[in-house]
């Protein structure tokens, strides 16, 4: 039997490690970037929420498929703890499509 080149078994392993590479690099980009254009812009310093005494929106929220309260303040902008304490009956095991939730 012939002598085979080591560059028969060398270069599938290379192939498979540019992939792998290139792979980790791209996972790296979407879960790091955020959707900012620099990260040393001028407004990430500023505090991102200040208290208003009075909120602008809905005042209910209809529970929907799916729904739980902290995807609830994600949706609504209100944090999760003013909604727990706005609605202290609320138990995250039991609820239930249709139920209506205070927001402020």
């Amino acid at each position: 039997m012939a002598h085979r080149s080591p560059a028969r078994f060398l270069a599938p392993l290379a192939l498979l490690a540019v992939v792998a590479a290139l792979f980790m690099v791209v996972q790296s980009s979407r879960t790091d970037s955020g959707g900012s254009g620099s990260p040393n812009r001028a407004t990430d310093a500023r505090p991102t929420a200040t208290p208003t005494p009075q909120r602008k929106g809905p005042r209910r929220y209809r529970v929907k498929v799916g729904d739980t309260p902290s995807s609830i303040a994600d949706k609504t902008g209100v944090p999760l703890e003013d909604i727990l304490r706005l609605n202290p009956d609320l138990d995250p095991q039991t609820i239930q499509v249709g139920q209506r939730i205070r927001l402020r």
